[in-house]
């Protein structure tokens, strides 16, 4: 190995090493336990401001269950400098996997917290790092580069989670809810899965994602999120469909089942429509109509663009969300 090898290799390591040295002391091994104080679940996460505000993945802090965490379910956060705290869940979203968690510890000195990046800004083939606790071992650094960016996962709940994280540092159970870490140290996602019997195959929340779920979750709990009464498949569309309506999208959402009393009944959406589109924007899946319903949308009239077997030009609709019970 010659000279410039072996400086190539000290600039890594050296670069690894203040990732871990800066931010290691706010991430902390969480620990969740039942009603009769047994260990239910455990994972990682970090904190991400001074007063001990923590985001972990909402897997971690359901330890596995559907329902969220009642008031007998107890949380405990351990750092890398031994010291221990009980925590208070804020608020959870199994759709994009994310939760935050309270740390009982700001009379006791000053909390390290980590910086959050954006994830819009990361590049394939950059460093990442990971520091997590897998399998009990706690507070451990790992390190590849993003693999690749733009991916979509399932949760556990059927949405899929957009723009996910792919990288190559090496994760195992118990690193859900640490940070990935870009080299300047910022978070640029949230660990969230692996994929058993694969190599170097793991995926992150991007940050950005975390950056429009923590403000709902400090303020609601939950994530609101619009509901039309619609249930759907995507659909491709046929191009003597494409070509004579100038459409620009390939694919759209076939109305399988209208709710009754809902938002989609009262705008006149019935089971054999195609949704185009919401307010303009191209709706090309289910996925994406589910995105589509966001916030701001709840309460408020919004226009969906329909093509209605036997007519020859979209039909447009009026409708307004309502906010979807929570998960």
């Amino acid at each position: 190995m010659g000279a410039a090898d072996l400086e190539l290799l000290d600039a890594y390591s050296r670069t690894v090493t203040q990732v871990a040295e800066r931010v290691g002391s706010s991430v902390a091994a969480v620990q969740v336990h039942d009603r009769r104080g047994k260990p239910a679940g455990s994972g990682s996460g970090f904190l991400f401001t001074p007063d001990g505000y923590l985001l972990t993945n909402s897997h971690v802090v359901r330890a596995g269950r559907a329902s969220r965490p009642d008031a007998s379910t107890t949380f405990h956060a351990s750092f890398s400098d031994g010291r221990h705290f009980s925590a208070r869940w804020v608020g959870d979203d199994p759709h994009t996997d994310l939760a935050v968690l309270q740390v009982d510890g700001v009379s006791q000195g000053p909390l390290t917290c980590a910086t959050l990046g954006r994830s819009a800004q990361v590049r394939r083939g950059e460093i990442a790092v990971a520091i997590g606790n897998p399998l009990g071992f706690e507070h451990t650094v790992t390190a590849g580069i993003v693999s690749a960016l733009g991916r979509s996962m399932r949760a556990s709940t059927g949405r899929m989670i957009p723009d996910v994280i792919q990288t190559d540092a090496a994760l195992n159970p118990g690193n859900s809810g640490g940070p990935l870490l870009n080299s300047r140290g910022e978070v640029i996602g949230v660990n969230t899965a692996i994929i058993p019997q694969a190599q170097a195959i793991c995926f992150a929340v991007a940050v950005d994602i975390a950056g429009m779920v923590i403000p709902q979750l400090l303020r609601h709990g939950h994530v609101r999120r619009g509901w039309l009464g619609v249930g759907g498949s995507t659909m491709a569309l046929d191009r003597r469909i494409i070509v004579p309506l100038g459409l620009q999208q390939s694919h759209a959402v076939r109305v399988l089942s209208v709710e009754p009393d809902s938002p989609a009944e009262r705008a006149g959406l019935r089971p054999g429509d195609i949704l185009l589109g919401i307010d303009g924007q191209d709706i090309p899946s289910v996925d994406a109509l589910y995105q589509a319903l966001h916030p701001d949308r709840v309460g408020r009239d919004c226009m969906l663009k329909i093509l209605r077997p036997g007519s020859a030009a979209p039909l447009y609709l009026q409708a307004r969300p309502v906010e979807t019970a929570a998960a």
